[in-house]
């Protein structure tokens, strides 16, 4: 991946995280880098997941990639910045580029209404 600063006023349909490079965030994003669409960049101290469309963080998934207990504590431990709508449950962390994807995935209503304020 090729660094770019700047900014676009496009939508990228991309979301992203970036994760501590420890021995259980290495692990994390090997298990997320082998998903079609998505793409790792590592640096020295932290690895960057970039995803198209969506990333699904599944805990099933990663208790038994990890052979020990990861749940959405440990995610909050292991990750830092990110970009995108971040949906967390019990079972996953999903991050959405869409913030319409994200909010029909909770069932939220993105629609305005006459009347209503803020």
């Amino acid at each position: 991946m090729t660094m770019q600063f700047g900014s676009a006023t496009e939508f990228s349909n991309m979301c992203g995280v970036t994760l501590m490079n420890t021995p259980i965030g290495r692990v994390v994003a090997e298990v997320m880098g082998a998903k079609e669409g998505v793409e790792l960049t590592e640096y020295p101290s932290m690895i960057r997941v970039d995803g198209v469309k969506l990333l699904n963080f599944d805990y099933d998934e990663l208790t038994e990639a990890l052979g020990e207990e990861f749940d959405g504590s440990i995610f909050e431990e292991i990750s830092s910045t990110h970009y995108g709508r971040m949906v967390h449950l019990d079972d996953k962390t999903i991050l959405f580029a869409s913030p319409e994807d994200a909010a029909e995935y909770i069932g939220f209503d993105l629609t305005a209404t006459a009347g209503e304020s803020l």
